[in-house]
């Protein structure tokens, strides 16, 4: 009796993906008879990419994926993903792994043209910069800047602008790193700070900030710039959309003139 195959899930890139939780299969020999009988499938369909999630409780398919010519594409948690291109008149065209970590940050400036700033614990020097940290995985941007300014100073705010973005090459873990700046308006002034990760937080005066030594040239400049951009009327808006291919939430941002 031939092999049986396994399902997978179809994308709308020719590929398929199968994931170990969902199709468990325990004994190497109907593994190795399984993947075997899916390769010859998936050919004759025409696939491209194939990718297999495979959880720590099935380890033992990593051995077998390897040798049928799969390569790791990326681990995170108890998930290893394992690819391999099938298609033979194509070129691979399986992309890289994320390479790119994501942070956000605020610039927060309230009615007494102050700027919300923070003092981070462990640093050999108390450089004063504004709140932010990393966006976590599946989050809004600006949900990010808001959360981490809430969990550091908590002070709650709202979206005002996009005011700049950094992006630096060979930061952690070999990624390049992109940071995103967000002006947010306080809603709340009073300032509680953070003990595990903050060791100071207040209200600045801006001019103070700009020319204090212990105040980052980066952080200066998204001062500056955000400052700039709202006295010349410019903003960078946002609106919160679905995808037309994915249907999957997105934001767009976009520059706009900001009537007087």
């Amino acid at each position: 009796m031939p092999a049986s195959t396994f399902t997978g899930k179809l994308d709308i890139h020719k590929g398929v993906t199968v994931s170990s939780a969902e199709e468990p299969c325990p004994d190497v020999k109907e593994f190795t008879a399984r993947l075997e009988a899916s390769l010859r499938k998936w050919q004759d369909a025409k696939l491209r990419g194939v990718w297999f999630r495979v959880t720590v409780n099935h380890v033992q398919w990593i051995p077998i994926l390897a040798q049928n010519g799969f390569i790791i594409h990326n681990a995170y948690g108890d998930t290893i993903t394992m690819c391999r291109w099938i298609q033979r008149d194509e070129a691979n065209r399986i992309p890289n792994y994320a390479h790119n970590m994501v942070g956000a940050g605020a610039v927060v400036i309230n009615e007494k043209n102050q700027v919300l700033v923070v003092q981070e614990r462990y640093r050999d020097r108390p450089y004063w910069k504004l709140p932010g940290g990393y966006v976590d995985p599946g989050e809004d941007i600006v949900y990010a800047a808001q959360r981490e300014v809430l969990e550091e100073t908590n002070v709650r705010t709202e979206f005002e602008s996009l005011v700049t973005v950094r992006h630096s090459l060979e930061a952690v873990f070999g990624c390049s790193d992109l940071y995103f700046v967000v002006r947010l308006r306080p809603l709340t002034s009073e300032i509680t700070k953070q003990d595990v990760e903050i060791d100071n937080a207040k209200w600045m005066d801006v001019d103070e900030f700009l020319n204090h030594p212990e105040v980052h040239d980066n952080n200066r400049l998204f001062v500056r710039k955000c400052i700039e951009n709202k006295s010349n009327g410019i903003m960078m808006g946002r609106d919160t959309t679905f995808h037309p291919i994915t249907q999957k939430p997105q934001a767009l941002y976009y520059i706009t003139k900001v009537s007087s």
